[in-house]
């Protein structure tokens, strides 16, 4: 099935032979769903802290910065903004030249209020000569649109969202690695010092190192923080082989083999890499003007201070196993611990002799740790946080995504449906142990939890193979908490309308 010259191209991605022969081996026979116990609510795997608790949260989070640890804030910010102007798109190919939508219709309605408009208005007059109002006046709004999309023009279409202008100031538009920025001085700094890594698509990273190195000392006199900016690239090594409909290698007109973006889950070897003993995680696009910021910041520490005061503890007991100095009073606190506060339950604990008993009690400790901040569910598309059987029978929390879930168990169904909360990515993550060694992340992915899904090439069906997402099935056997949090700590950007939401502008 593969050549010689397949496995040059194969090895040259520093991908190996078992793999692809593992991945082809997965097309045929898919990925088994996970058996869930129950959607997680509050009181049942989810925390909602009082206002003592949450103040309390705050402090144990202000005295570990004042620790001197190091900490980092983690952007996935590789993807291209095509998919917010899909609607844009399809207007200016569209066979009539007005807007007709309701989608265009309020994007042109209300064009004055983006913050790019005034960078749009002078690309209108450079490159048509006439602004958007005149253009708009004569009916010719497909010129405006093009102007928005097109490399001539702003080249919206294709550069990465981190790079668009999604807020307005006195002082001039914010772009969201701008906004970013301004969190990681506002929560995440430690001794005066700001940490933040972006992952950024290879086209990508010569412009968007330079708009940061344009922008990043405007922020450092601002805040009073020295910032450490560092980048990463998705590996070649994490894309995934397409294949045909029937499980075969999918070939380009060249006879060459395709290879895709194995998704966000391949950023799990991106996170190993990140030296920091706390690193927050926040998709690029979820971002507020600084009017709103006082909400996130807090919310954000409250997370840190629970992920803090757990992992404070767990250490405590990995030292007191490790110590071999316990007794079984100790060890069904510790057993306590686990269950009540990591939320992890094994049915048969009451079987396992001592001995058996602290094996696995340093296994469910000896781990990286999270907490995700969730929401209450408002219908957003995407994941939501359930209790999961895990692969050793073990019961714990996890962030399902609606391809995991048997959609023919109606059980799960309407677990799914009638799930209270919403997991809009906002984890911080502990990955180190009590003897500050970092975990190899890889270690705790579960890779039964990746998924297949239909995609086409040139007309062509395809079937893409997807790693297990990057909060999902890549960080299956970390301990997991959830906190619910508030809605205004979730504003992500989808499409460019969402920018008309009263929380961005």
């Amino acid at each position: 099935m593969l050549d010689e010259k397949d496995l040059k191209q194969i090895a040259d991605k520093g991908i190996s032979e078992q793999q692809i022969e593992k991945q082809l081996q997965q097309f045929k026979t898919g990925f088994p769903f996970l058996r869930i116990e129950a959607a997680a609510a509050i009181g049942k795997g989810i925390i909602a802290p009082t206002a003592d608790e949450k103040q309390a949260y705050i402090k144990a989070w202000e005295d570990y910065k004042a620790e001197g640890k190091k900490i980092v804030k983690f952007v996935p910010a590789s993807g291209a903004a095509s998919r917010m102007f899909k609607d844009v798109f399809a207007f200016v190919d569209a066979d009539y030249d007005v807007p007709t939508t309701d989608f265009e219709k309020i994007f042109f309605a209300h064009i004055k209020a983006f913050a790019f408009y005034d960078e749009l208005n002078a690309v209108c007059k450079k490159n048509e000569g006439k602004d958007i109002d005149t253009l708009i006046g004569e009916g010719n709004y497909k010129a405006v649109a093009a102007n928005m999309l097109k490399a001539e023009g702003l080249n919206y279409g294709q550069l990465p969202k981190g790079m668009l202008l999604f807020h307005n100031y006195d002082n001039g538009a914010r772009t969201p690695m701008e906004e970013h920025l301004v969190e990681g001085a506002l929560y995440a700094a430690s001794k005066g010092e700001a940490n933040v890594h972006f992952t950024v698509s290879h086209e990508h990273l010569p412009f968007f190192k330079q708009k940061v190195a344009d922008k990043m000392q405007q922020y450092a006199d601002k805040y009073g923080v020295k910032y450490n900016i560092s980048f990463s690239e998705q590996k070649p090594s994490t894309d995934t082989i397409a294949a045909n409909p029937d499980g075969t290698p999918f070939r380009n007109s060249d006879g060459s083999l395709l290879f895709r973006p194995g998704g966000h889950g391949a950023l799990i070897e991106n996170l190993n890499e990140i030296d920091a003993d706390i690193i927050f995680i926040k998709n690029i696009d979820n971002v507020v003007p600084d009017r709103l910021k006082p909400e996130t910041v807090e919310w954000k520490q409250v997370i840190a201070g629970v992920l803090v005061t757990l992992q404070k503890q767990a250490f405590e007991y990995m030292k007191v196993l490790d110590s071999g100095r316990y007794d079984h009073a100790k060890l069904e606190e510790i057993i306590r611990f686990v269950q009540q506060q990591l939320c992890c339950r094994k049915q048969d604990i009451k079987e396992l002799e001592d001995a058996e008993l602290v094996i696995y009690l340093k296994k469910k400790l000896n781990r990286p740790m999270r907490v995700c901040g969730v929401v209450k569910n408002v219908g957003e598309p995407g994941g939501g946080p359930f209790l999961t059987y895990n692969q050793d029978g073990t019961v714990s929390l996890q962030i399902l995504e609606s391809s995991q879930i048997d959609k023919s168990n109606s059980e799960y169904m309407k677990m799914f449906t009638e799930g209270t909360h919403f997991n809009p990515v906002d984890l911080v993550c502990a990955v180190k142990d009590f003897n500050g060694k970092a975990y190899n992340l890889p270690d705790f992915v579960d890779p039964t939890t990746g998924f297949i899904s239909s995609k086409s090439k040139n007309g062509k069906e395809l079937q893409a193979l997807e790693l297990p997402g990057l909060w999902n099935g890549a960080m299956s056997d970390w301990s997991t908490v959830f906190v619910e949090v508030p809605l205004g700590t979730f504003n992500p950007v989808k499409t460019v309308n969402d920018l008309l939401r009263e929380q961005h502008q």
